[in-house]
Order: C-alpha cells, then sequence, then structure tokens
C-alpha cells in the first residue's frame, strides 16, 4: 500500500531506509503530552518513522527555527512522560547530509565500465 508522505522529505528519508535495508513505519503511533479537564487529548505528537529493528522513532525536521523549538519541546515532554520510548531528531543539515551519502553510495554501486586499449 503507497505511503502519502506529508513532505518530501519524508519520502527521501524513507528511501534512504529502504537504500539500506531498513525497516520502517511511517507515522505508527501518536503520543498523547497533553490532557483537557474531560481526560481528552489537549495536545499530542507523532513521530515520522518508527523502527522496529531498532526500536527508535525518528522526527524530521527541515522547517522554520520557530518550529524546530516547538518540535523540541514536544520531545522533551514525550521523555517525561514515556521514558522507554527513544526518539531521535533529524535536522535540515542532517537529512542533507544523509541525501548526499545516498547519492554517494548509488553512484558507486554503479558499474564502472572500463575499456582496453589495444
Amino acid at each position: 500500500m503507497p505511503v502519502r508522505f506529508a513532505h518530501e522529505s519524508e519520502a527521501h528519508l524513507a528511501a534512504f531506509f529502504d537504500f539500506y535495508g531498513i525497516v520502517w513505519q511511517y507515522e505508527p503511533v501518536e503520543f498523547v503530552l497533553a490532557w483537557d479537564a474531560e481526560g481528552r487529548a489537549a495536545s499530542a505528537f507523532r513521530p515520522d518513522f518508527y523502527l522496529p529493528e531498532h526500536d527508535l522513532f525518528v522526527e524530521l525536521t527541515t522547517l522554520r527555527q520557530d518550529l524546530v523549538t516547538r518540535k523540541h519541546a514536544k520531545i522533551r515532554r514525550l521523555a517525561e512522560l514515556y521514558p522507554a520510548v527513544r526518539v531521535q531528531m533529524l535536522h535540515r543539515r542532517d537529512y542533507t547530509n544523509l541525501l548526499l551519502k545516498q547519492r554517494l553510495a548509488a553512484a558507486s554501486a554503479v558499474p564502472r565500465v572500463a575499456t582496453r586499449s589495444a
């Protein structure tokens, strides 16, 4: 079943995981971070990816700094409420480095054709 990513960068990260044979799930869990007076979820956080073989959630952010700051606050709150849950935040520079590594790895996998001189 095709996955509908919220952002193109998430599709690129999924392709990176696929390239390296890393099993992933897209936004499989939502963690409630705060409740209202009636006990309903008032704030929640859904990390972008879960890597089940590593028991690790990955949150990718390539957005503006003010949004990154809010994501960091949510990850801190998640750590308070769910201390056993591991989340790794990937920032724009991390994402760019991964894409570069993927391109280099893909380029090195292309067989080179040698020509024999007579």
